[in-house]
């Protein structure tokens, strides 16, 4: 409920101010367990994500966001949830594969941190464990443009990944270092130059 509401108070600013323009939309499957993640840029990231995509996004949040009352209320009850950064939080995980299990979007930034740099940081595995065990829709998307007032930003949400021949392999660091790649080169193919 208040994920809608958030979302109808914010797109009108969101349009007004950063004039999204949204391309490979069909991408994202109208149903089922989908995974969509990004390079992170911005607190903003979060927002103009689940404003512009068509379903609810549960993201992953640095537990640092929750310490606060009012904040941790606002989170999740918008769908997010928290995870320790710098450590294999099997908690946070349990909740991801939880939240896809359902048939729902889970929302991720798997450089783990906010990178204002153009070149990708290795990405964590964390988010490739969760593609192997879910088998979800995987799907990259870049967002460019700075997020300078009346200046256009691009959102561009790429096809989902085929990792069929990985399901069948058993989970280990060379598995998840191979699928990490594929989703760090996923996401450079779809970010403009």
């Amino acid at each position: 409920m208040l994920y809608c509401i958030a979302k109808i108070i914010l797109l009108p600013f969101v349009c007004l101010f950063f004039l999204p323009r949204v391309s490979g939309i069909k991408n994202i499957p109208g149903k089922g367990s989908v995974i969509i993640y990004s390079k992170h840029t911005s607190i903003l990231d979060p927002i103009i994500l689940g404003c512009l995509l068509p379903r609810r996004i549960h993201f992953m949040a640095k537990q640092e966001l929750f310490r606060f009352f009012p904040v941790r209320v606002i989170l999740k009850a918008l769908g997010a949830f928290p995870v320790k950064r710098g450590s294999a939080d099997i908690a946070a995980v349990r909740i991801a594969l939880r939240t896809l299990k359902e048939g729902k979007v889970f929302g991720i930034f798997p450089e783990g941190t906010r990178n204002k740099n153009s070149e990708l940081r290795e990405f964590n595995h964390g988010t490739a464990a969760i593609a192997h065990r879910s088998h979800a829709a995987t799907i990259p998307v870049a967002i460019s443009g700075g997020y300078r007032p009346f200046r256009p930003i691009r959102v561009i949400i790429g096809k989902p990944l085929d990792f069929t021949s990985y399901y069948g392999e058993k989970n280990s660091s060379e598995l998840l270092k191979s699928m990490s790649d594929k989703l760090a080169e996923a996401v450079s193919q779809i970010t403009p130059g």
